[in-house]
């Protein structure tokens, strides 16, 4: 039995120390702020394993400039972080020219169809089917050519054996979901997306179980990483501990403890504005995604959660809530009947790579700490996945999937 330390308590973190207990360690959590406190707490809820195309998609920066001189719209920069952000936006292009991206696109396939797999067997392990929502999603089109315009995305789904339904009129969509406005045309479901009833409730029931079974999650701030003779050294604002590995999951700010070590990650932020609306906002049947305006609404606790869009501001700029402000006028538009009284604003860190894709794997200079961090807006649906390729490099095992696309040293 390994003595392990997780940093981070959000579903990843949260995921890869119950997996790691299942298999017999011995495994403590630290995090700076609390289960759940960041990212997991507020996410639309979605496990997307249907999205599979990576963010940096060949042609993607010929449409990034109509996008960025809109400040509301569903991709902002502030101008006080542009400066900072342009090598991760240079990283990005590269990313998405045609060789890159077929690669990121087999890689982001396999870590999402073992995440399927995964979630399924976490599931099991924890009795959580109760806190799980199997309703499907709809994304929604406005236009003819909007809707072709998505077709090859569609395609590439089919040949993925994604299973989904293609609606080509207003009669089909309001049969699945009634009460949208007039103006969506066509619309892809897909009926077996799934969402949690509350991303901060699944995260809070994994810990129980993990409890449950011995584990402990501690409240630290973590300032450094230091590797020692077969292991790992922790320092601590008020001591130091040592492991035999440390699995590093500490969302948006990893890649600060990442920099102790000597590996220098393009991590940065993608902010994720929402508002989530209480019991009887609107009777949603399922997921909604507006496709053209880069927001979701989602069924939280019953309630309404509206909620999307990127702004790439870092860490310590104040958040901008006449963004969420937008996305919630905008829901009022597209769901005529929605009560947008009652909401609660909220803000979060996506930590996004620009290959769209997390590092998953060990320090190329420290091997027993092993990253699992990067997931962007897909932490929650490749947060079991993550953890059992963890654990199987932390048993010396096989991994289930091929590693190489994640690795530290990539960039």
């Amino acid at each position: 039995m390994q003595q392990i330390i997780v940093i981070g308590a959000g579903i990843v973190g949260i995921s890869t120390a119950l997996e790691l207990q299942r298999r017999g360690h011995s495994v403590r959590v630290f995090d700076r702020s609390g289960v759940a406190a960041e990212t997991s707490a507020g996410n639309a809820g979605a496990f997307a394993f249907t999205e599979v195309e990576p963010l940096a998609t060949p042609g993607i920066m010929r449409k990034a400039p109509k996008w960025l001189l809109d400040p509301l719209g569903p991709l902002s920069i502030p101008p006080a972080y542009a400066l900072k952000i342009a090598p991760w936006m240079l990283r990005f292009w590269r990313a998405s020219r045609a060789d890159r991206y077929q690669k990121l696109l087999g890689a982001q396939v396999s870590l999402m169809q073992h995440s399927s797999a995964a979630l399924t067997r976490q599931i099991a392990l924890v009795d959580g089917e109760a806190r799980m929502q199997r309703d499907g999603q709809m994304q929604l089109y406005e236009s003819e050519a909007e809707y072709r315009a998505s077709l090859p995305t569609w395609e590439l789904r089919r040949r993925h054996g994604i299973d989904f339904e293609l609606l080509e009129s207003r009669e089909a969509i309001a049969e699945r979901q009634p009460g949208l406005s007039p103006r969506f045309t066509h619309a892809g479901f897909t009926p077996n997306w799934m969402n949690t009833i509350d991303p901060k409730a699944w995260t809070e029931h994994l810990v129980q179980a993990f409890r449950d079974r011995g584990g402990q999650i501690e409240t630290h701030e973590v300032l450094n990483l230091t590797p020692i003779e077969n292991g790992v050294r922790v320092t601590l604002a008020n001591g130091t501990v040592d492991a035999d590995h440390v699995v590093l999951s500490a969302g948006a700010w990893s890649h600060h403890l990442a920099q102790t070590l000597g590996d220098h990650i393009p991590l940065e932020t993608e902010r994720g504005y929402n508002t989530t609306l209480p019991e009887g906002a609107f009777d949603l049947r399922m997921h909604l995604t507006f496709s053209g305006h880069g927001f979701v609404a989602s069924r939280i606790n019953n309630g309404v959660r509206i909620g999307g869009a990127v702004e790439l501001g870092g860490l310590t700029l104040p958040p901008n809530f006449k963004r969420a402000e937008t996305l919630l006028d905008k829901a009022r538009q597209f769901l005529p009947g929605l009560n947008t009284e009652g909401g609660t604003q909220w803000m979060g860190f996506r930590p996004s790579l620009p290959d769209s894709i997390p590092v998953i794997g060990p320090s190329p200079g420290a091997p027993n700490v092993i990253y699992a961090f990067g997931h962007g807006h897909l932490g929650l649906t490749q947060s079991a996945g993550t953890a059992e390729i963890v654990a199987t490099l932390i048993d010396g095992q096989a991994p289930p999937i091929p590693t190489t696309p994640f690795a530290a040293n990539r960039f």
